[in-house]
């Protein structure tokens, strides 16, 4: 199966599950928020093997704030934190080697729940809010993602981060902030959550730290010599390699609107 091909089937069959899911909320976000976290930690500990990481904490950290920001919200999910690190310290320190860095081994675990975790609470908490809310802040990724490609592909001469991404342009940014800004600004306008100002605000600041989030995953990976985070979708490559940006966007868009909200 070629490439394209087998991209095309991906996306054809998890994008509408993906939307399915976000409409029926609650514990079928919940599960799918799950597993996706699993996984994706997973692909992150197989990369960061020689760091080794205390993987039962992080396994047990990432879900835990899941289900915190079902119960409890936003600040469940940072009321977790602390345990978390306070288990991955117990973890660590019963099993010492001399072989590697257990500040580094620790270091790697709670990098792993933040990130993972903290991300896919946060569409979790956005989904128990307004099924509205959360769609505008993954089209808005998307699109965002989907334009900075396009234009970056056609017209593209300027490297946003060569170091890290040589395929990403400036062109390509601007681009991607106009695209994403307008789709949050269109799924939000008369919805009665936010004003129509406070809409480009948020869209212009999911637009913004969209490419950020894909470039964090970028680092991680040019970091740790690999290409992909995985193979589990095909020519999509891992979980990781799909839910870099909203990992971002999600919980960077809960503080956008916390902040046009109470400012």
């Amino acid at each position: 199966m070629g490439n394209l091909t087998s991209r095309v089937l991906v996306a054809a069959i998890l994008l509408p599950l993906a939307l399915l899911v976000l409409w029926l909320g609650s514990w079928w976000l919940v599960g799918l928020a799950v597993v996706v976290a699993v996984l994706a930690l997973h692909e992150l500990w197989t990369m960061a093997r020689e760091q080794r990481p205390v993987m039962i904490a992080g396994y047990v950290g990432a879900v835990a704030v899941v289900l915190a920001a079902e119960f409890h919200g936003v600040m469940g999910m940072l009321l977790v934190l602390a345990p978390v690190v306070l288990l991955t310290f117990i973890l660590a320190a019963a099993s010492p080697h001399e072989d590697y860095s257990s500040l580094t081994s620790m270091a790697v675990t709670v990098f792993g729940v933040v990130w993972v975790g903290i991300g896919l609470g946060a569409v979790v908490v956005l989904r128990d809010s307004s099924f509205t809310l959360v769609l505008a802040v993954l089209l808005g990724t998307w699109g965002s993602d989907i334009g900075a490609y396009a234009i970056g592909r056609m017209i593209g001469r300027r490297k946003l981060a060569p170091a890290i991404s040589p395929g990403k342009s400036v062109e390509g940014f601007v681009a991607g902030i106009i695209v994403g800004t307008a789709v949050v600004w269109w799924v939000l306008y008369g919805q009665d959550i936010v004003g129509t100002i406070d809409a480009l605000i948020v869209g212009f600041v999911i637009a913004v730290v969209g490419p950020f989030g894909d470039l964090l995953e970028s680092f991680v990976k040019r970091d740790l010599g690999v290409k992909d985070s995985g193979t589990l979708l095909a020519g999509h490559g891992g979980v990781l390699d799909r839910i870099d940006a909203m990992l971002i966007t999600a919980p960077v868009a809960l503080c956008a609107l916390w902040a046009v909200t109470y400012f």
